[in-house]
């Protein structure tokens, strides 16, 4: 790792405790290898263990419900670094519905498509209705505003929404909020959510307890990771100070194409690996942008989310792990993804 890259995360990683995790800091970049950890909230406080191979097996006992978390399958991208990413979407499809029980929904976190045209929006939907788990909730990336502002992401996905796509549900005692921030990008390409979403935003949460769990999702990082690359979100602070006063928070964020964490207080962020390709660890690179890797790794650089709720108890796990054992090889132009499956107290 470049000595840029190791002196920013250095300064992030202070007074750790024993599981290598500063609760107020920032937990090493997994980048894309495929590592991962289990996380689990006890009284407001993160500790991580390892994750261990079988551990998906047993994600969905003793939940309340399970939601899966896809994000950045760029359908019309067909680079060295994925020529078929319609094949590797089908393929995270696969292995969520060969999950040992089907998650309630699942949400995609942006990116849908390449250039935002009808045609891969309407290759998308076709795989996506072999998916066992028929809700599905989306936010936009900025790969689906590029050709016309949005329109045919919103009539097609934005039914129902507020503003430029951003909106709220319930589901079995967790309120979950949908957010945009990649409809006016500011310079060098930071998110922006905007005065009218902050607004909406802040007046959704109103007169909710503070004892609801909150997950909130949006394509761009809600947190800033690295602005030189644009991977943060201008306006994010103020967005966070309205969950300030609730137990539990969980940030799910796309965009970055790489599992990155921070636990700050009560509120936990992770960022998603992509279905499509991967993009080198900050700093490490001249710039963000597909990675090309050698094609026996690709199935292990590319990700879903599996979160399971537990009305009971205050655990908060989150486990990333690759498709395959370390020793496993790929053949063919097969893909393949890293899982990570979380419970929400």
């Amino acid at each position: 790792m470049p000595n840029k890259q190791q002196d920013f995360i250095d300064q992030q990683l202070q007074d750790l405790n024993n599981d290598g995790v500063d609760r107020r800091g920032f937990l090493k970049c997994m980048a894309w290898a495929g590592t991962g950890l289990v996380w689990t909230m006890s009284g407001g406080i993160p500790v991580s263990r390892a994750f261990a191979k079988n551990t998906g097996r047993e994600a969905g006992k003793g939940t309340d419900f399970t939601f899966v978390q896809i994000s950045d399958s760029h359908i019309g991208f067909n680079k060295p670094a994925n020529p078929d990413v319609t094949a590797t979407l089908q393929t995270a499809i696969n292995k969520i519905n060969a999950m040992p029980h089907t998650p309630d929904f699942i949400i995609h976190t942006g990116d849908l498509s390449q250039l935002s045209k009808p045609s891969e929006f309407d290759t998308l939907d076709q795989v996506l209705k072999g998916a066992a788990a028929k809700q599905i909730y989306f936010v936009p990336g900025e790969h689906d505003m590029l050709s016309d502002n949005g329109d045919e992401y919103l009539q097609r996905y934005g039914k129902g929404t507020k503003g430029n796509g951003w909106y709220s549900f319930d589901h079995k005692g967790v309120h979950f909020v949908g957010l945009v921030n990649v409809t006016n990008l500011k310079a060098g390409g930071m998110g922006s959510l905007g005065h009218e979403q902050l607004e909406w935003f802040e007046d959704d949460l109103k007169g909710r307890s503070a004892s609801t769990p909150i997950v909130l999702f949006a394509h761009i990082p809600l947190w800033t990771i690295y602005p030189d690359w644009g991977w943060g979100t201008d306006d994010s602070e103020q967005a966070l100070s309205y969950v300030k006063r609730f137990g539990s928070v969980t940030v799910l964020n796309g965009h970055i194409h790489q599992i990155m964490q921070k636990v700050e207080g009560k509120v936990s962020f992770h960022t998603a690996m992509s279905t499509a390709f991967p993009q080198p660890a900050p700093g490490t690179a001249p710039s963000a942008g597909p990675m090309k890797v050698p094609a026996d790794q690709l199935q292990r650089v590319l990700g879903i989310t599996d979160v399971n709720y537990v009305v009971s108890g205050r655990s908060l796990a989150i486990v990333d792990s690759p498709l395959v054992d370390s020793g496993a090889s790929a053949s063919g132009n097969r893909g393949g993804l890293g899982v990570v499956d979380s419970s929400l107290g």
